[in-house]
């Protein structure tokens, strides 16, 4: 029996949900704050997330928010990385403990992903790039070669990272933004080319 707890029954919880029915769990929970949610996906809400390291299994963190996600994280044992079977991993890819790499996600060789990060729908991340923990590379959006990408930055939906670029912890790029130079001040970057707002 392979029985995996997600913590957050939100959208994103949904998604992984599925990775987990795909990597062969066959008892999937949920565990919220929200009293009023009782399921999440056909699987059932079965306690509140302070709860998550009192009940055995695996477990995950589901929740969008960066912060929010690490600090739950680290409070916690037993986590797995979730790996939907579509993505591309290269054999040479180290991915830390609690990130889910989403179906159509590229990731290249010698690509180092940090713990509790989030490799969204079809996005790409390719060779030597270095993810920082608890960031986030949104559905379809590509990183190019030889990247450093901080902590807790978020790379919005289709934005673009050209290759041999720095983005600084705690960053957001919006959707369908294109970095062409360093982002060495925390903030949040738009446009194309990428400027801080």
């Amino acid at each position: 029996m392979k029985k995996l707890i997600i913590i957050g029954a939100s959208g994103h919880g949904k998604v992984i949900a599925d990775i987990a029915v795909k990597n062969n769990y066959d008892h999937i929970f949920f565990l919220d704050d929200n009293e009023e949610i009782i399921e999440c996906a056909g699987f059932p809400v079965i306690g509140r997330t302070n709860e998550a390291s009192d009940i055995d299994g695996d477990k995950i963190v589901a929740i969008g928010n960066a912060e929010i996600r690490k600090r739950i994280q680290e409070k916690l044992e037993n986590l797995v990385t979730l790996i939907h079977p579509t993505a591309v991993i290269s054999r040479r890819v180290e991915i830390g403990e609690g990130t889910v790499v989403m179906a159509g996600a590229v990731v290249n060789s010698d690509v180092v992903i940090g713990k509790g990060c989030i490799i969204n729908t079809g996005a790409s991340v390719d060779h030597d790039c270095k993810i920082g923990d608890y960031s986030h590379v949104s559905v379809g959006a590509h990183v190019a070669g030889t990247v450093e990408i901080g902590n807790k930055t978020w790379i919005g939906a289709g934005a673009t990272v050209i290759n041999d670029i720095s983005i600084c912890s705690d960053c957001i790029v919006g959707a369908g933004a294109v970095v062409v130079e360093n982002l060495d001040k925390q903030g949040t970057y738009v446009g194309i080319p990428a400027k801080e707002i």
